[in-house]
């Protein structure tokens, strides 16, 4: 006995419902293959997609830039991963600067060096601004280009 797959009552071997009309046959189940052969983001609006690369850095950039094939998905995915990176560079080179000067002003015996400590949630606040504007723009659905990494970016994806 079969039944009908989208109200339930009984069809027999009919290839379409006679209470509702749904087609019971084998092109019902086309559209499901069909389906699977899209990206796992297609039901998601670009401009969310954009904005989700940003969310957790580089990780959701990644899993968006290998996963969706969407040209500004891709190009906000490459963008996180590219701006996370910058942050880390810049953090490191910070730090190296900040260590290079307190020493040097320590051998002068001038004891100001901690004041370049101060600069630290200066430069995070910054880059917290510029990932939160991103994100804005990616969700206004506009393929905001970062001043120096965006150009190597959309080189990089292709656009």
């Amino acid at each position: 006995m079969a039944f009908c797959k989208a109200c339930g009552t009984d069809v027999g071997g009919a290839a379409f419902c006679p209470k509702c009309g749904a087609n019971q046959g084998a092109a019902q189940a086309a559209p499901a293959a069909t389906g699977s052969s899209d990206s796992p983001t297609a039901g998601m609006e670009e401009n969310v997609a954009g904005l989700l690369c940003y969310l957790v850095g580089w990780i959701t950039g990644l899993v968006f830039l290998l996963i969706d094939k969407r040209p500004f998905v891709r190009f906000h995915g490459a963008q996180s991963i590219a701006l996370n990176i910058t942050f880390v560079v810049c953090w490191i080179l910070f730090w190296i600067v900040t260590a290079v000067v307190s020493f040097v002003l320590a051998l002068m015996h001038l004891p100001i060096g901690f004041l370049m400590v101060f600069l630290t949630p200066v430069i995070g606040i910054a880059f917290l601004l510029v990932w939160i504007f991103c994100m804005y723009k990616a969700y206004q659905h506009e393929k905001f280009k970062l001043p120096i990494i965006g150009n190597i970016v959309e080189k990089m994806v292709g656009q």
